[in-house]
């Protein structure tokens, strides 16, 4: 087996691992922050149904990892590998930073600028972009923050003064997001895994085998937590009470089941946060410009990062 399929397999599975990591844990932030579950708990709730969610999508949402299998075309497997790997690579090391200060980044924008970086070190001659598919993409992400944001703030008005044991809803909430990042999120590394098992031109893997091991390692990563991140989103960011804070939950599902439905690859740290945001009572700005940095950051610094390595991995 080639050594550089043999990388990108298991960087593939180490960016599935710090994805359950650092971006699961967005699913139990509300829950968490307004008391309506232990973290713990929620690790445990938001890993399970992280599988679940992994595993469905396999059979009912393939439009998301197909987007992002077609997203470039590479003209030989050593160039294909070097993108791959670079791109990898980066999302690993920027969320693995991100994580260290509690800030959610998504994995989704950081791939994306990850691939980009490493198309454009390979240039023309060995990788081109599929434009139908990078629009969808960056369909998927763009919608993230508005839809989210709407839909929280519209939740919010809907359920204030309605629910009966609004705690109780917010951890079912929870579970559903949990579920739904699974089937978005593990759609797209599915896809990696994928294209990762055709670097050395061996026979196609079986989707359910694959994403039964996607939905394994991002429940792993899930129940180890991203604590640091569940504060800054459950608790720091917003003033909630358990009705807004299931108004959250319920407004990053839709956003997530829609764009799933229409194979748009979203962004369920933009989407969740927006979401919090809207059906928030007031908002900390201070951290709101935290995480804006954050996100403004992801493209340039993990395109170039992708550019770089790939320069480096290719001689």
């Amino acid at each position: 087996m080639d050594v550089s399929a043999s990388l990108a397999r298991l960087l593939v599975l180490a960016v599935i691992f710090v994805n359950g990591w650092t971006d699961a844990p967005n699913a139990i932030a509300t829950a968490v922050g307004s008391g309506a579950i232990s973290f713990r708990r929620g690790a445990a709730l938001a890993a399970v149904c992280n599988f679940a969610g992994t595993a469905l999508a396999c059979l009912f949402f393939p439009a998301v990892a197909a987007t992002i299998e077609e997203l470039v075309v590479f003209s030989d497997p050593r160039a294909a590998a070097a993108a791959l790997n670079a791109a990898l690579l980066t999302i690993v090391l920027w969320a693995a930073a991100a994580w260290r200060f509690g800030l959610p980044t998504s994995e989704s924008h950081a791939l994306l600028a990850g691939l980009s970086g490493a198309a454009l070190a390979l240039g023309r001659g060995a990788a081109q972009l599929n434009a139908g598919a990078w629009l969808q993409a960056l369909a998927g992400l763009a919608l993230s923050l508005p839809a989210g944001a709407a839909a929280g703030r519209w939740l919010r008005k809907q359920l204030r003064g309605r629910v009966n044991r609004p705690a109780l809803w917010q951890r079912r909430a929870a579970a559903l997001t949990a579920l739904l990042h699974g089937a978005q999120d593990g759609q797209k590394f599915l896809a990696l895994l994928l294209l990762a098992g055709a670097l050395d031109g061996g026979r196609p893997a079986s989707r359910l085998p694959l994403a039964l091991l996607t939905a394994g390692v991002m429940a792993l990563g899930t129940a180890f937590g991203g604590k640091p991140i569940v504060e800054k989103v459950g608790s720091e960011l917003a003033s909630l009470s358990p009705s807004d804070g299931l108004a959250a939950d319920l407004g990053a599902g839709a956003v997530l089941l829609v764009c799933s439905l229409m194979g748009l690859p979203a962004s369920t740290t933009h989407a969740k946060v927006a979401a919090v945001c809207g059906a928030g009572q007031s908002s900390d700005r201070r951290v709101m410009g935290q995480m804006a940095g954050a996100w403004v950051l992801t493209f340039p610094v993990c395109g170039m990062a992708a550019f770089l390595l790939t320069k480096i991995m290719m001689g």
